[in-house]
Order: structure tokens, then C-alpha cells, then sequence
């Protein structure tokens, strides 16, 4: 059983910076692939960042520049900062962990961004 849990997330001004967490723990040794996806209200769910073991990362247009992606493969965590935040990154944030087997494809429960004045 692999569980995979975010924090970090809660109410900041326009302008201002977050750090999202996501940590797996279980019967994991390492993860191939990690995601952060969002999903606004009456949103789909979508990508904002991915970051691969080999740390090859990939970013949604509408973070590039503000967001960066980073991971601690030992710790099997990985960790999203958010700056120049705008309020329409107001969203709850989804961890995504996809392990090395064909089933290995873990979600954490989502933590509230909420960026507003």
C-alpha cells in the first residue's frame, strides 16, 4: 500500500509565493515519474508541472517562469514553489506519483491554494 499525501497549500496575496509538499510513503522504493495537477471549480484537472527520477521536468505555459518543480528521490518527496502567484492559480493542487510497475499510480487528496487579497 503506497500513500501519497500533499501540504503546504492555504490563502496567499497576488504576488506572493507558496511551497507545496507531497511525500509517498509504503512499500515504494523510488518513483519514476511525479506530477502536480490542479483543478479549479467546474475546471478540469489539469497538469501544472511534472519532474521525472532523472529530473527532467516539464511545465504548463501558464507557470513557466513562476512555478519550479523539484524532488528528493531518497525521501521519495517531491515539492512545487509557487511564486508571483496571480489569483488565477486558485485551485485545489493534486499530487501524482507513478511508480516503476504497470499499477504503480498513486494520488494524494489535494491541498487548497487560494490566492486572492
Amino acid at each position: 500500500q503506497v500513500h501519497v499525501v500533499e501540504s503546504g497549500g492555504g490563502l496567499v496575496q497576488p504576488g506572493g509565493s507558496l511551497r507545496l509538499s507531497c511525500a509517498a510513503s509504503g512499500s515504494i522504493v523510488s518513483m519514476k515519474r511525479w506530477g502536480w495537477y490542479r483543478q479549479a471549480p467546474g475546471k478540469q484537472r489539469e497538469l501544472v508541472a511534472s519532474i521525472t527520477y532523472g529530473r527532467s521536468t516539464n511545465y504548463a505555459d501558464f507557470v513557466k517562469g513562476r512555478f519550479t518543480i523539484s524532488s528528493d528521490n531518497a525521501k521519495n518527496t517531491v515539492y512545487l514553489q509557487m511564486n508571483s502567484l496571480k489569483p488565477e492559480d486558485t485551485a485545489v493542487y493534486y499530487c501524482n506519483a507513478v511508480g516503476w510497475g504497470v499499477k504503480d499510480d498513486y494520488w494524494g487528496q489535494g491541498t487548497q491554494v487560494t490566492v486572492s487579497s
